[in-house]
């Protein structure tokens, strides 16, 4: 399967189990807690897939960079968190950290 495709299922699982962290109320709701277990499971079985052909570096940090723009949208979006200059100057700085590591993974090794 495409090194991609599996850091994609990585980060979606990473995603979904932070997600679930909050609505899981420190483990004291089940199906919360059960959706917590299954996201990171999904995510470190699929990022361990994935580093068997992508680097560590690069794959890393895709998989947190990502994960946590994502995970602070779901925040403002499903649990209305609040969203200002200081979060989207965050976000535009992880984004454009992940886009330097992979124009790097082309250079000297």
């Amino acid at each position: 399967m495409n090194p991609y495709v599996l850091l994609t299922f990585a980060i979606t699982g990473e995603v979904f189990g932070s997600s679930m962290l909050k609505a899981a109320n420190g483990f004291k709701k089940l199906w919360p807690s059960i959706c917590v277990v299954i996201g990171y499971g999904t995510a470190f079985y699929a990022l361990s897939l994935t580093l068997k052909t992508l680097p560590l570096g690069i794959s890393y940090a895709i998989w947190s960079g990502l994960g946590t723009a994502l995970t602070t949208l779901i925040g403002i979006a499903v649990y209305k968190e609040a969203f200002n200059r200081k979060k989207l100057f965050g976000l535009i700085l992880i984004i454009g950290g992940i886009i330097l590591l992979n124009a790097a993974k082309g250079g000297a090794h």
